[in-house]
């Protein structure tokens, strides 16, 4: 066995073995008992006065020892040092070597001077009888061991050499042996318990690790043995489910830890049985993991690991916050962030949910498509803060009527979207459509603004089975596109030759692509004649597609589809080169107009391709007139203000077509770079008849007069409209077929060399008051 000295023990072991040594007092009083009356035997027999003595010094000495003992008792070791303890060790050494010696020296006096038989045997017997226990006592000090068996032993030694007898001396040889044996027999006990003892101490260690380790887990842990008992619980799965102490649940079934949970908990019974069973499940390998919801605000993940043994670790750990995350994420992706609403996918999948509720009897749904009338001009006005305060009460507003009885969502922008699942017949399905819609117009308040709105809807009606949501969906948009063409705020129900127009339509939408592309698009040119008609300013540059098989396409039915398609740019490119390429061949003082939509105002594109053209063609800027609609100025009015002033800047001049038709007309004249104003065709219509409409061509002519603007009336078809005009000096230029209808280029250049039949009549320089 491996020999450990003192100096490599800690010191608390170390303390632990020379606390040894002063522990068992009641052998000393045995010892110290039979001591003082084997020496008093001998006196007797002897009369020899060193017997008395040794016996009275062994008294003293025994007595000496308890009050030291009685010191070491009351010593504090909680700070003791090495040194101290040494200290204690040799005080011991130095009493119980003092009690040896004193049994040896009178063994060695009996041998060598007395020389009595019963002396010799009465001291050597209980000295070396005192040596048996010395093992057993002083095995916690190697020095002690060997100080006490060589101060006993060594003074028989000597008195046997002095007999100067061999068989003696060869007794005395082998009373070393018997020191050694002594000695190493206490080494090996103490090796021994030493290393149990610094075994025990690194389990214990290791114990407390393992069981801090175990109870600062961020996991609950049960580890149960084959019969489904608690074996060992940690801190964590304790106080996830209320079980209380710990120490408690040793032995106890599964089962019944969980029920003192829930009750401490107050669970209800079928929630506690429901834990149970998964847990079961669980247990039995039939599932890799659970995640239970113990209660609204505690979810638990528990997983399980079965040992060789038939032991089996239950881990589990509180997984609430990631389930909440989860819970957030999904609404984030079912609902609509801004109005709660569901989304298109989610809608979807609602919409699945209910028509599968139908057990297959077909009846119909209803699927309704609104758009929020006018929305983008309360974004323009009042700013999207407030345009999505009032989305948010539109929704709140359509999820109200909706109720439970359909499903409401919002598709994007100001779209939103209704089912109606199959519960009624399609009478009532469609009166039940058409009264949302009607409920969900009306006043609504939004960031302390009060909006009169009105929605446009589409909707279609069909029976749930072989339902497909996207055709629904189709029929749907196909519906509201004819509610925005012809009865803007109204509800349309799909009819079956919509779909055929929507084909039609699509189709034609092809056809303007290859035509543009394909550069099949021609041109025709509106004169504007000075009233007398003698003389041609302007003319007007407007397109022309001629299809292969429909014949002539109106010009408001493809440009509408050119601004769909995002082709409406092409046009504006193809109209202005062609129109200042044929400029070039007309006098000198006649000019060209042109068009631009309003998708041309929305970059600084338009200004690069003007001014390129321009440089292309060799047209001077001054013969080129740029015309824009009041509904071009309404949607960015800055950025287009931004876009005419350089254009005018370059000399170009800037015209607003249709005046009068559009909103806050004064205000545009008053920021916006503009030449001339075209008074629409609405406001001649009947003039000589409708005083009113006359007197409202009369004020805005002296409106664009005063302004230091020109002015061209549109639309003058009879030569009556143009005498009142003229009478009146309500025109610098008069366009209409009174003197001209749109010609091809070539008919301008000769219409400008030959003139006109007068027509009209002279203006006069009455100007109206």
């Amino acid at each position: 066995m491996m020999r450990l000295g003192q100096s490599a023990l800690p010191t608390d072991v170390y303390l632990s073995s020379v606390s040894s040594l002063y522990e068992h007092r009641n052998t000393l009083v045995i010892g110290m008992l039979s001591h003082v009356v084997t020496f008093l035997l001998v006196y007797f027999k002897t009369t020899d006065p060193l017997y008395l003595t040794c016996s009275g010094v062994i008294f003293v000495l025994w007595a000496l020892r308890n009050l030291d003992m009685a010191r070491f008792d009351r010593q504090d070791f909680s700070n003791a040092d090495r040194a101290m303890v040494r200290k204690w060790e040799n005080r011991y050494i130095v009493g119980g070597v003092s009690v040896t010696l004193t049994c040896g020296i009178a063994c060695g006096y009996a041998i060598a001077v007395s020389q009595d038989s019963f002396s010799e045997l009465a001291t050597i017997s209980v000295t070396l009888a005192s040596m048996i226990s010395l093992v057993g006592r002083n095995y916690g000090s190697e020095r002690a061991v060997l100080l006490l068996s060589s101060s006993a032993c060594l003074p028989i030694v000597v008195g046997l050499i002095t007999l100067q007898d061999v068989y003696m001396l060869a007794l005395a040889v082998l009373i070393l042996p018997f020191i050694l044996s002594t000695w190493m027999m206490a080494n090996n006990v103490r090796a021994f318990l030493y290393e149990n003892v610094l075994a025990a101490r690194e389990i214990a260690t290791i114990a407390g690790q393992f069981d801090a380790a175990l109870n600062n887990m961020t996991h609950g842990l049960f580890m149960l043995d084959g019969d489904g008992r608690v074996v060992v619980a940690n801190e964590r799965a304790c106080a996830l489910l209320a079980l209380g102490d710990r120490a408690e649940l040793k032995g106890w079934l599964l089962d019944d830890v969980i029920r003192r949970g829930a009750r401490r908990m107050r669970l209800d019974v079928d929630k506690s049985k429901a834990i149970s069973r998964q847990l079961d499940l669980l247990l039995k390998g039939r599932r890799p993991q659970v995640l239970i919801p113990v209660g609204e605000e505690l979810h638990l993940e528990f997983s399980a690991s079965r040992r060789d043994n038939g032991d089996i670790v239950l881990i589990f750990e509180d997984v609430t916050a990631r389930v909440q995350a989860d819970k957030q994420i999904l609404h984030m992706v079912r609902f609509d962030k801004l109005t709660e609403l569901p989304s298109r996918d989610y809608f979807a999948e609602l919409v699945v949910n209910a028509v599968s509720s139908d057990d297959g009897q077909g009846r119909p749904v209803g699927l309704m498509v609104l758009d929020v009338t006018e929305f983008k001009h309360v974004n323009d006005m009042r700013g999207h803060i407030v345009g999505d305060k009032l989305l948010q009460a539109i929704a709140g507003r359509l999820k109200a009527l909706a109720g439970t009885d359909a499903i409401a969502a919002r598709l994007m922008g100001d779209e939103f979207v209704v089912f109606f699942p199959n519960r009624a017949e399609p009478g009532d399905l469609e009166e039940r459509m058409r009264a949302l819609h009607t409920d969900l117009r009306g006043t609504y308040v939004a960031a302390g603004f009060t909006f009169n709105m009105t929605m446009s809807a589409g909707f279609v009606i069909a029976p749930s089975d072989d339902l497909r949501l996207e055709d629904l969906q189709i029929k749907a948009d196909l519906a509201l596109s004819e509610t925005k063409l012809r009865n803007r705020g109204g509800c349309t129900a799909f009819e079956v030759e919509m779909d055929a127009r929507y084909l039609d339509r699509q189709k034609l939408k092809a056809d303007l692509r290859e035509a543009i592309n394909a550069r099949h698009l021609t041109l025709s040119y509106q004169p504007m004649f000075a009233p007398s008609g003698g003389r041609v300013e302007c003319c007007e540059a407007l397109a022309r597609w001629t299809h292969p098989e429909r014949g002539p396409v109106p010009p408001n039915v493809f440009i509408q589809l050119a601004e769909e398609l995002g082709l409406v740019t092409e046009i504006t490119r193809f109209v202005l080169n062609q129109a200042c390429r044929d400029c070039m061949n007309w006098p000198a003082d006649v000019s060209v107009s042109v068009n631009l939509s309003v998708l041309d105002l929305r970059s600084t594109e338009i200004v690069m391709m003007v001014t390129e053209t321009l440089r292309a063609t060799g047209l001077d800027a001054s013969r080129l007139h740029l015309e824009v609609t009041e509904s071009c100025l309404m949607d960015e009015p800055l950025k287009v203000q931004a876009i005419l002033r350089e254009l005018r800047g370059q000399g170009i001049t800037i015209a607003i077509d249709d005046f009068g038709t559009g909103y806050s007309s004064l205000s545009y004249l008053d920021a916006l770079p503009v030449d001339i104003i075209k008074i629409d065709r609405s406001f001649v219509r009947n003039i000589r008849e409708d005083s009113r409409r006359f007197k409202l061509l009369r004020g805005t002519a002296n409106l664009a007069h005063a302004l230091s603007l020109r002015t061209v009336v549109e639309g003058v078809e009879t030569a009556d409209q143009l005498q009142l005009i003229n009478e009146h000096n309500c025109a610098d230029l008069i366009q209409g077929f009174v003197f001209a209808a749109p010609m091809p280029a070539s008919a301008i250049a000769t219409l400008c060399k030959n003139g006109v039949p007068k027509r009209g009549v002279k203006p006069t320089s009455k100007r109206i008051a």
